[in-house]
């Protein structure tokens, strides 16, 4: 499967920015859990936002009140809403699907990432 990420790029403090990832392939029978995970320079891999097949939403506690992760689970598609950025939430952004192939088996994957800059 191939996620398609986009929507990074350069923001000022204060501002907005949207985020989307698709998971495509002929192959797939279902995507279960969708996420966005961030890496900055010298940081470890955290969580920014997990959903469920059926909507149910996780988010990690630096972005809590400011983003907002939905799908459309018909097209396999992730989004992010991040507001009020900080220059802190500054690094890689990368989805992550959890899919299911037509065979039955089971695996987890990653995007390429995207670039978020926030200036302060």
């Amino acid at each position: 499967v191939q996620l398609q990420a986009s929507g990074g790029g350069l923001v000022q403090a204060g501002g907005s920015l949207g985020l989307s990832c698709v998971a495509s392939s002929r192959r797939i029978f279902s995507v279960n859990n969708m996420a966005w995970y961030r890496q900055a320079p010298g940081k470890q891999r955290e969580l920014v936002a997990r959903i469920t097949d059926n909507g149910i939403t996780l988010y990690g506690d630096s972005v809590k009140g400011r983003c907002t992760i939905s799908r459309i689970t018909a097209n396999n598609t992730v989004y992010l809403q991040m507001n009020s950025l900080k220059p802190e939430d500054t690094a890689v952004y990368l989805c992550n699907a959890e899919v299911k192939y037509n065979n039955g088996d089971h695996w987890n994957h990653w995007g390429q990432g995207t670039l978020v800059t926030v200036s302060s």
